[in-house]
């Protein structure tokens, strides 16, 4: 039987590394919209990023879209395209900047415009609210929240501690 030599195995190692590492870059290829140049049409957006996960219409004329990334949704580009369907600009929005320009009093559909689809939603029961969270880059242990009341309008907006972090330091 023949033993490839040590050598030879060393080399073989090292192609499969290369590969592998390849193959993970090109599964991120389409995780953010960094690259895309002003003008891009809407179509290669799509094909380059998968489909959105919102659509909301811009004024006078044009349409933003929402593309929340995983796997914890602390990522959520939103891109903007003219009436022609061309790329305007794009910004990742979950930021605290972001998040601290919401309003009490601010619609629902405001609020899916400016920050995109939370990564949780709860049914507060004994206040009759709906509360979003949504996980963001931080070095702290939270994440952000947003209380929509019965009219869809936001009641409350604040930081609480992140209930996965509460899982980790559980032992859990």
């Amino acid at each position: 039987m023949n033993r490839p030599t040590p050598a030879a195995a060393s080399t073989t190692l090292r192609c499969m590394l290369l590969w592998i590492g390849v193959l993970a870059l090109s599964a991120c290829a389409g995780y953010s919209p960094s690259g895309l140049p002003v003008g891009t049409p809407q179509a290669q957006v799509i094909e380059r990023m998968g489909p959105p996960t919102g659509r909301y219409a811009l004024a006078p004329a044009g349409e933003r879209l929402e593309f929340a990334r995983g796997p914890m949704g602390k990522h959520t580009y939103m891109l903007d395209f003219d009436a022609d369907q061309r790329l305007l600009r794009w910004e990742q929005v979950l930021t605290e900047k972001n998040f601290y320009a919401l309003q009490i009093g601010m619609s629902r559909d405001e609020v899916l415009r400016r920050i995109g689809h939370p990564s949780n939603v709860r049914f507060l029961s004994r206040q009759q609210h709906q509360l979003w969270s949504y996980r963001y880059d931080t070095p702290f242990c939270v994440w952000f929240q947003v209380s929509l009341d019965t009219s869809d309008k936001v009641a409350e907006l604040g930081n609480n501690v992140d209930p996965q972090c509460d899982d980790l330091f559980d032992g859990r």
